[in-house]
């Protein structure tokens, strides 16, 4: 029998390895519609961008073969090494960006400003991604950095401002590239006037935005046969090119030909290194769309068929120019072979479109991360593939997006322009990446810093000079990313500030739990069947608008529980280890905490089972704190003090509890007794003009257990009742406000920024998708 399970287990690892084979395969595709649009379309405007201003007096053979030498060496240098080879692989669970890699150094690091994380957060599986963090020796950096609030301070704003350049990315691209594609209709027959190709580029981007909402998958599917035909167009165009006008172009591959290009063109050479950056702009789609591909689909894609493509593409230009200089201003389209100019036109100008899919993407994974780490507005988050996990939408910034961009595209009216604005974004970018790789190297890795210290110089050479020359046409364009990038940072630095503060304030203002042992079990008022949810952002203590509610109201529910909605620094949370359970006064108060934690990549979906989770797993702790010495020691769940993980699936629950489900079943006279007519019949109305959140009917019993002890039986049929009687979802509508003494600046960003953000964005009962028939809320201020 050996050899035959032998030979099933290697048939099963072999099918294993073909299934995850053709997966990456058909993402690899998908990824050339979404992440390779923006950077295959580069070659329409790299030279003619290139040879502008004084570079135009060195239009000859050795200047051509060095920018030719120019943008090989950047090419191989930032996308294939830096990003393909060594990027990708810091990673956060599967999800790429600045902030993942931030997301990263908080883990391994106490570099994050909220105070909301518990001892629990570092046993969750995705925490500990990579080598452990206990293996981490203290080292003094490290400390320096722990010890000093303005560092982390400092360190969290160099990632907004990353991320904020992403989103400028994601204004610039599309502006770019669909204005370089209506602008080949001037050499036409027809040829259209400037107004006319600007409302044609207005008609096409608003058409663009409008297709968002079928999401990734499906727009990827459309897309990536128009690049993948585009890419061989160029891979053939420039193979002839090669072999028709100068063979001898393959010499240019040699980086001597770099140091010939500058010994001839001086500082008018270094200025024209805005021109040749413009190869590699797209490049940081590449890792911060990971999260709607993988890593090893990106590799394959850009290793195979990008980079040859680009490389013998780049190189043709370089071969026709080299006997043709006059010919720089178009020298794409010149160099194309009379017979295939019709379609490979039409086939860039589609390609062009694609171009600025990448970078929306990019930004929606972006904002998305932002919001999940407490630094932006709640905004609607829409998951649009049942396969990919990270496959989002967001509209508000789908639509913010589109009028930005319709801004820079009528403002501007000139590709160069946009060139320039575009260049210096994406050049910030990849420096602030570079940076925050360093650290990654260090801390997350836990190598050398000597490693780290060459990583940074070597790539932060290159890029020092490629951001240094985009510096230059700040005055000529290059100042739109620094305008949208520092109100993008403001909207996300006030947001943050703002939910800081507030937090604190809860944190220092927690109800003294001697008050409420002080009042007893039935908290001085009538507690009445049914369960209450007190929603609170802490993840410890009693809120203080909790006191608001025991002064204020004659009556409260049997069963209270506190939860807090919080995110934690890892990509995803499984729904094994979602739910934090614990208590918050002795067995006869019935009051318990439970904190349900979601990564940033998580989608918080209303599924109709989060009050049937919750029940159950408040029943498994009841269980368990029974028995607590038998369950201290085991794997299946992790204490922090009183609080312990549940596994929220009812298959794995260690308490045996009789569920009953059904659509609908006929109100009986105890839930009748408990729940008026009314309500009943409000209830009803409600489901009947809303059944996209109509939920499945869940009843619990008790199994017939005699040897249960009579106190936890007794809790848990209270338990049951109360869920029977049915749920309330309690939530204080603060309002924030800074102190009378606080500084002028304190007071603009509070009672101003803040409060306007919180007044337009999401409301918390909408964000956490709480059914508004059951919401309680009650207004408290907020003095910070």
């Amino acid at each position: 029998m050996e050899p035959e399970s032998g030979f099933q287990s290697s048939s099963r690892l072999s099918q294993f390895s073909w299934v995850n084979l053709s997966k990456n395969l058909l993402l690899a595709y998908q990824s050339f519609g979404v992440v390779y649009g923006d950077l295959s379309t580069s070659p329409l405007y790299v030279y003619s961008n290139t040879f502008t201003g004084k570079l135009q007096n060195y239009r000859n053979e050795e200047a051509v073969l060095g920018v030719f030498s120019l943008i090989f060496w950047t090419f191989t240098l930032l996308p294939l090494i830096k990003y393909v080879f060594i990027l990708l692989s810091a990673d956060d669970n599967g999800e790429g960006g600045t902030f993942a890699l931030y997301s990263l150094l908080c883990r391994h690091a106490k570099f994050n400003l909220l105070p909301n994380q518990q001892a629990a957060d570092e046993e969750l599986s995705t925490y500990k991604y990579g080598p452990s963090a206990n293996v981490a020796t203290s080292s003094p950096l490290k400390r320096f950095l722990e010890k000093h609030k303005r560092l982390r301070t400092a360190l969290l704003v160099v990632v907004l401002f990353g991320a904020c350049m992403v989103i400028g990315d994601g204004v610039l691209t599309p502006a770019i590239s669909v204005l370089s594609s209506v602008s080949g209709l001037k050499d036409t027959e027809s040829k259209l006037t400037k107004g006319e190709l600007l409302l044609l580029a207005c008609v096409i981007l608003v058409g663009l935005f409008a297709l968002q909402h079928c999401g990734t998958h499906r727009v990827a599917f459309v897309f990536a046969p128009i690049v993948i035909i585009w890419l061989l167009s160029i891979f053939s165009v420039g193979l002839y090119n090669i072999i028709y006008w100068n063979p001898r172009v393959i010499y240019a591959l040699s980086p001597h030909y770099i140091i010939k290009f500058f010994n001839q063109t001086g500082k008018d050479g270094w200025i024209s290194l805005g021109g040749v950056l413009l190869s590699i702009t797209g490049a940081e789609a590449m890792f911060a769309d990971l999260g709607h591909f993988t890593a090893m689909s990106i590799r394959l894609a850009f290793a195979f068929v990008i980079y040859p493509c680009l490389v013998v593409q780049y190189m043709g230009q370089a071969a026709f120019l080299s006997k043709n200089v006059n010919s720089v201003p178009n020298s794409f389209f010149l160099s194309v072979p009379d017979p295939v100019f019709w379609p490979v036109f039409v086939i860039a100008t589609l390609a062009a479109i694609v171009g600025s899919q990448a970078v929306i993407t990019a930004t929606f994974s972006i904002v998305k991360q932002c919001h999940a780490l407490g630094c932006f507005p709640r905004v609607k988050v829409v998951h649009t593939s049942k396969h990919i996990y990270g496959q989002i939408y967001i509209p508000e910034i789908n639509w913010i997006l589109m009028v930005l961009t319709l801004a820079i595209t009528l403002g501007f009216e000139d590709t160069t322009l946009i060139g320039n604005a575009y260049g210096l974004a994406c050049m910030t970018v990849m420096f602030i990446t570079t940076f925050l790789m360093a650290l990654v190297i260090i801390f997350v890795w836990q190598k050398s810093i000597f490693l780290a210290a060459s990583f940074l110089l070597i790539f932060w050479f290159v890029e020092g000079v490629y951001l240094s020359a985009a510096l230059i046409k700040v005055p000529q364009g290059g100042w739109a990313p620094l305008v949208l990038s520092v109100i993008f940072m403001l909207v996300m630095y006030i947001w943050h500030y703002g939910t800081r503060k507030k937090y604190n304030y809860d944190l220092h203002n927690k109800v003294s739990l001697k008050w409420l042992l002080g009042l007893g079990p039935s908290l001085g008022i009538v507690r009445v069947p049914g369960i209450g949810l007190i929603y609170s952002e802490l993840a410890t203590g009693v809120p203080p608008i909790f006191s608001h509610f025991v002064t204020n109201l004659p009556a409260f529910h049997k069963v209270l529980v506190f939860v807090c909605v919080k995110s934690v620094p890892v990509p995803y949370v499984s729904p094994d280890e979602r739910f934090l359970i614990g208590r918050v006064c002795p067995r006869p108060y019935r009051m318990y905490r439970c904190i349900v934690r979601y990564g940033y990549k998580d989608i918080q979906r209303d599924n109709g089972n989060f009050e049937n989770n919750l029940i159950q797993s408040i029943a498994e702790f009841i269980q368990m704190e029974a028995v607590e010495p038998q369950f201290s020691g085991s794997e299946s769940s992790s204490l922090d003090g009183r609080m312990a993980v549940m596994s929220t699936r009812t298959g794995q629950s260690s308490l045996s509890l009789v569920v009953f489900e059904q659509d609908s079943f006929p109100l009986d006279g105890s839930i009748q007794s408990s729940k008026s007519l009314t309500l009943q019949s409000l209830r009803s109305v409600y489901e009947d003009e809303n059944p996209q959140n109509r939920r499945r009917q869940v009843r619990f019993q008790l199994p017939q257990n005699t040897g249960m002890d009579p106190s936890v039986r007794e809790e848990l049929l209270d338990l049951i009742q109360a869920k029977e009687a049915g749920v309330a979802y309690i939530m204080g509508h603060s309002y924030v406000k800074a102190r009378r003494n606080s500084s002028y600046l304190k007071k603009l960003a509070i009672d101003i920024g803040y409060s306007f953000l919180r007044k337009n964005c999401r409301g918390p009962a909408v964000a956490l998708n709480i059914p508004h028939i059951s919401l309680i809320e009650v207004g408290m201020i907020y003095y910070v």
